[in-house]
């Protein structure tokens, strides 16, 4: 039976340390699952650390990292069948394939085997749509369907009237397999346990690391190469609050401050959404910082 690792977590609890270190132990490839480091060009911000997948000078391979630019939508569809492709491949190659990420959807995604179809977008439903917020768009999809969407999800804007216009037409449909059907129902699945004041002073460090080394110049060059404001709002926390700055909406310090509230409010979404996948039948193993000498080896014993 194909295996499969998965290693997921908050924002700023070593998630992809790790998974470097197993995927470099195992004979491991990392397929990332982040929403975010699909786009070239937004490094610092999202976190990429490209240098965290060399070990000893060894190269990690590495999967769904700088694929597409940042004007480009990349959706939960897309990604569950790019997935697909690579797991099968590294499966071909008798390596052990590493699902590795914060982005709970799309490890949802796979673990549960969402179903879906799409078609071509309604533009004038979209239209519509645009001139809704996010509590009433989650109004109109429970409308539509309330026994295949959680409104307790964090979903965009963007991906909002996306499910909508796929559940306004009869003919499509997506199915999260809220019954808890899963796919990689033999996954191994490891989440990064780091108490919760630890973890808040990881995220203010972090944040000021990476102004430190050129987060808003980063954002700077995306406004140069013609990434408008609007885009970068979409693309959340860190291109939202950087460009409002750059573009004097608001003030450094301001900033800064909504910027770490932010983050640390995303944090909580990200556990709030793994405590679900607990809920309906996904068993995490929470590594605590003092576990992995005797996790590694139950993670040897699983991959036999």
């Amino acid at each position: 039976m194909n295996k499969l690792l998965t290693v997921l977590g908050p924002t700023a609890s070593g998630k992809t340390k790790y998974a470097v270190e197993l995927a470099h132990k195992f004979n491991g490839e990392i397929i990332s699952a982040d929403s975010r480091q699909i786009y070239i060009g937004m490094d610092i911000g999202t976190g990429k650390d490209l240098e965290e997948y060399i070990i000893n000078g060894h190269q990690i391979p590495h999967h769904l990292i700088d694929i597409i630019n940042p004007e480009t939508d990349y959706s939960v569809y897309e990604f569950q069948k790019t997935f697909h492709i690579i797991y099968n491949d590294i499966i071909s190659r008798k390596k052990v394939p590493i699902l590795c990420g914060g982005t709970a959807l799309y490890i949802d995604s796979i673990l549960f085997d969402y179903q879906i179809s799409l078609g071509g977008p309604d533009l004038k439903l979209r239209n519509t749509l645009e001139n809704l917020n996010i509590k009433d768009l989650k109004k109109q999809l429970l409308k539509i369907n309330s026994s295949e969407y959680d409104p307790n999800y964090h979903i965009s804007k963007r991906r909002l009237i996306r499910s909508i216009e796929i559940l306004s037409n009869k003919n499509q449909s997506i199915n999260m397999n809220l019954q808890g059907n899963k796919k990689f129902n033999n996954s191994l699945v490891v989440g990064m346990y780091v108490e919760r004041d630890e973890l808040l002073h990881k995220i203010q460090y972090r944040l000021n690391e990476r102004i430190k080394i050129g987060m808003i110049e980063e954002v700077q060059n995306l406004l140069n190469n013609g990434i408008s404001p609007k885009r970068l709002h979409a693309l959340g926390l860190e291109y939202r609050f950087i460009s409002d700055y750059l573009i004097e909406k608001i003030d450094y310090k301001t900033m800064l401050d909504k910027l770490n509230i932010a983050i640390n409010q995303f944090s909580k979404r990200q556990m709030t959404f793994f405590r679900r996948m607990e809920k309906r039948g996904i068993e995490i193993h929470w590594l605590g910082k003092n576990d992995r000498t005797s996790f590694n080896k139950a993670i040897k014993n699983y991959l036999k």
